[in-house]
């Protein structure tokens, strides 16, 4: 069986994938987003957060990253707008000094969830970027990747 994209139609316009006739099914995703900081801001560290003016850093970036995969739907042009059962963000720093985002969501539903997954753990990304600039501009949001899904089509694990 030949792969094709999905949001294309046989005329290869843009197209919303027609869930109708697809199974209900529980879907789990989870995402990973990891900056890396400059020591500037690394010195800051304290108690496992960093806390500003505004605020944790870590506490902000968990509420904004639970509130961009909500917005999913509005944010990606062809992605279904759903409602999600869970969205969880975890955020720690790893043994390389990087900030790692790990957002999992879940729903119980015909279409994934994996984009929810991913916007959430970008938006917390992009918090924590936003939070500590005014210390250093030298903030890399090194990668945002899919770790794992469950029960669509196909499952996928990342090894």
């Amino acid at each position: 069986m030949e792969e094709k994209f999905s949001h294309l139609d046989a005329a290869g316009k843009p197209s919303m994938v027609d869930v109708s006739a697809k199974q209900v099914t529980h879907r789990t995703a989870t995402a990973q987003s990891v900056v890396v900081l400059p020591n500037v801001i690394l010195d800051q560290f304290v108690n496992g957060d960093f806390n500003t003016k505004k605020g944790s850093v870590f506490q902000t970036a968990v509420i904004a990253g639970i509130m961009g995969a909500k917005k999913t739907g509005e944010l990606i042009p062809l992605c279904h707008p759903i409602g999600m059962d869970n969205c969880d963000i975890s955020i720690k720093l790893n043994d390389d000094n990087e900030v790692v985002i790990l957002c999992t969501a879940s729903i119980t539903a015909k279409t994934g969830i994996e984009m929810e997954a991913l916007v959430g753990a970008s938006v917390a990304a992009l918090t924590i970027y936003d939070m500590c600039k005014a210390l250093s501009h030298d903030i890399v949001i090194k990668e945002t990747k899919l770790i794992s899904k469950t029960g669509g089509k196909r499952d996928f694990a990342r090894t």
